[in-house]
């Protein structure tokens, strides 16, 4: 069987406890060499067969997962994050289906959850935003026109922006034409998590000079919005002692009936 399981964001110990008993078991192991953490693979049980999937094509890759079936082991494709967010994994998938070889996933913690723990922010607060919208710039692999940066800037949401560190500049000018003010707040989080983290909150039209000041051109998120540094938010209604939900009733609701 295969298992495609998340890595996590970086840091070794962010592994789910079931991706890491899998890669314990693992026969062999797939890993994407350039983003996920080498100090995962000493978790490895001896004689298990590594590869690192940065230097491969999909044939490559497929080709060690139908090979490994076909002596009965059982194979790890260790995923960056979380396979379900520019993983490439549907491709392979595809493949395994069509020789009949069984896969499944194991989620791992994502690097736009690792590198708000970083910054020590809530994506969704109340009247400021309630929705994230995770995406990147075109690059050579192109994005829908109706998935362009400035298309989704016109919500005003929280967004976070994958594998576009590199076009910072690019990416404001976007941002603004579609819609965000030029001093909406934005961080970069270079390699979230990681020992060598850097991380850094500026505004839309700073944001360029910011990651040339820091040196960081890739492997890093771009989070955008008012989320990022609130001046002002409204407080859940969940912990709202006015606030009558299926578990609480609201003070007032409470001290009426205690009259009673």
């Amino acid at each position: 069987m295969v298992h495609f399981v998340g890595a996590g964001p970086g840091a070794p110990d962010l592994i789910t406890v079931r991706g890491l008993r899998l890669l314990e078991a693992a026969d062999v192991i797939i890993y994407a060499g350039s983003l996920v953490n080498p100090e995962l693979l000493k978790s490895k049980k001896e004689g298990c067969q590594v590869y690192d999937s940065a230097k491969m094509t999909l044939e490559e890759i497929t080709d060690v997962m139908i090979r490994a079936e076909a002596e009965g082991k059982m194979t790890v494709r260790l995923q960056t994050g979380d396979p379900s967010l520019y993983g490439a994994i549907h491709e392979q998938m595809e493949v395994l289906q069509k020789q009949g070889i069984a896969f499944d996933s194991t989620p791992g913690v994502s690097s736009f959850c690792g590198a708000a723990a970083s910054l020590n922010l809530e994506y969704t607060l109340p009247g400021i935003s309630q929705s994230v919208v995770i995406t990147r710039m075109a690059g050579r692999t192109p994005v829908p026109e109706r998935e362009s940066i400035a298309s989704f800037a016109a919500h005003g949401a929280t967004m976070v922006l994958f594998l576009s560190a590199g076009k910072c500049g690019q990416l404001a000018e976007e941002l603004i034409r579609g819609g965000y003010p030029a001093d909406t707040p934005c961080a970069i989080v270079y390699k979230a998590t990681w020992q060598d983290e850097k991380k850094a909150v500026c505004t839309l039209e700073t944001l360029k000079e910011t990651a040339e000041a820091n040196g960081i051109s890739k492997t890093a998120l771009i989070l955008v919005g008012n989320a990022v540094n609130p001046q002002q938010y409204e407080k859940s209604k969940l912990y709202d002692a006015a606030f009558t939900t299926e578990y609480r009733e609201a003070a007032a609701a409470a001290k009426e009936k205690a009259k009673e």
